[in-house]
């Protein structure tokens, strides 16, 4: 039969796309239904939330760097699995290349439109039309955020014609927290939980505007998936996970297993050593800048991961992984935090956005594809061995570096977009 199955979008960031999705998420879970979330978009931070709220990892969707046959798998496991599948759109619904309307075309998805209707009334009509039509995209329907009153939320309703209005919800007591990268982490947030309930309870909901929505399916023009081979059969990879290393996407664990590879993690924050008998390590990005005080003194990670290193087993560092392996990162508050120093140089703090964007990393297995998106500057005399490229423009990326078997750079690597590559760069195959 298929899911009730939606992308929720808006014009632009900061509309309340996050919020929306979570509490319709929560909503739909408490009612006894199985809830899927996808998102849209390179993205590590919404989706530990939309995990948090649905009960399930969430997976991405991107044209480009995941690919429109890996999207379909996807689509199509989350609609036999559940009964409502939400994909949360990136940025506004029609920026990028892809955007999140190329993806919502490319599958026959129906868009349910988020309005920050704070600040606005009847104008609410005048922007979702223009949403629908400038793609155009199937509109399902608009999710007003921030509604003062019943009457406000008449007014926008009525302004939108022949566009249902499936729910509202009102301005919020308590926010999401932000930080530099996004979202707050959802085990930093007291009672995460409660604020989720919170929202589910807050949103006024069409059910009958929702249960008019056909269900979906996506296996009709399934392509069998490409066999991967066993690259990493009988290897351990050791991966840093805790809160200064959270930046895994659930697909690079797959990838990593169906190579055959073992996974073994620990938390260089609570001072646990590489484990023993790793044939790689792979550190991926977080938020180390807010641990510095942690991971300096987290001496025998430290003392392991150097170890390691002189050992010649391979390491993958990724962002905030190759800020913990410089020689010391200075936060912005200007105090200097000694890391590992298996990569000569400093990495410095900044205000200002450093690095954003899709980019793909050459390998000696072809391009793999990813992402980048920092707020800090590695300042190192080491030569880059290659820089990745920006993708659609083709300019030149971020720098990759090597320092004996290290390998690090700011890109974050989606591994599900080749294997093989993925598998070289955790055996130590130069770029």
């Amino acid at each position: 039969m298929g899911a009730r199955v939606v992308m929720v979008a808006a014009i632009a960031s900061g509309q309340g796309k996050t919020t929306i999705t979570a509490a319709l998420a929560r909503r739909f879970r408490r009612s006894g239904q199985t809830v899927r979330v996808l998102k849209c978009g390179p993205d590590f931070i919404d989706p530990m939330l939309l995990e948090r709220a649905s009960g399930a990892p969430v997976h991405s969707l991107d044209l480009w760097m995941v690919g429109p046959e890996l999207c379909r798998r996807r689509l199509a496991a989350a609609a036999v699995d559940a009964d409502v599948v939400l994909i949360e759109g990136v940025m506004g619904l029609y920026d990028g290349k892809p955007s999140a309307a190329d993806l919502a075309r490319e599958f026959g998805i129906p868009v349910l439109a988020v309005i920050d209707a704070g600040a606005m009334a009847q104008t609410a009509g005048a922007v979702v039309l223009g949403l629908r039509d400038y793609g155009p995209v199937q509109l399902a329907g608009v999710v007003a955020n921030r509604v003062g009153s019943a009457g406000h939320a008449r007014m926008v309703a009525e302004s939108l014609r022949d566009i249902p209005l499936f729910g509202t919800l009102p301005r919020q007591a308590r926010r999401l927290p932000e930080r530099h990268l996004g979202l707050v982490l959802p085990d930093e947030v007291g009672d995460i939980d409660g604020v989720l309930d919170a929202l589910a309870d807050e949103l006024t909901f069409d059910d009958a505007a929702w249960e008019a929505l056909t269900p979906r399916s996506f296996d009709d023009t399934l392509l069998p998936p490409a066999p991967v081979p066993p690259l990493l059969a009988g290897k351990t990879v050791a991966i840093a996970r805790d809160a200064a290393f959270c930046f895994l996407y659930p697909a690079n664990l797959d990838t990593l297993r169906a190579l055959g590879a073992t996974l073994s993690f620990f938390s260089p924050l609570a001072d646990q050593t590489v484990p023993d008998g790793a044939a790689a390590v792979y550190l991926p990005g977080g938020y180390p800048e807010l641990h510095g005080a942690a991971l300096a003194q987290a001496q025998q990670w430290q003392t392991s991961i150097r170890a390691t290193h002189a050992a010649g087993v391979p390491i993958l560092a990724e962002c905030g992984g190759m800020m913990a392996v410089a020689d010391s990162v200075v936060d912005k508050e200007g105090r200097a935090w000694p890391m590992a120093g298996l990569l000569p140089g400093k990495v410095l703090m900044q205000g200002r956005l450093a690095g954003l964007g899709a980019q793909g990393m050459p390998t000696d297995a072809g391009q793999v594809r990813g992402h980048t998106f920092h707020y800090s500057r590695l300042e190192t005399a080491v030569e880059p061995v290659a820089h990745t490229v920006k993708h659609p423009s083709g300019a030149q990326g971020e720098a990759v570096y090597r320092a004996g078997s290290l390998t690090a750079s700011y890109f974050h690597a989606f591994f599900a977009s080749n294997p093989e590559a993925a598998a070289g760069l955790l055996l130590g195959a130069k770029q």
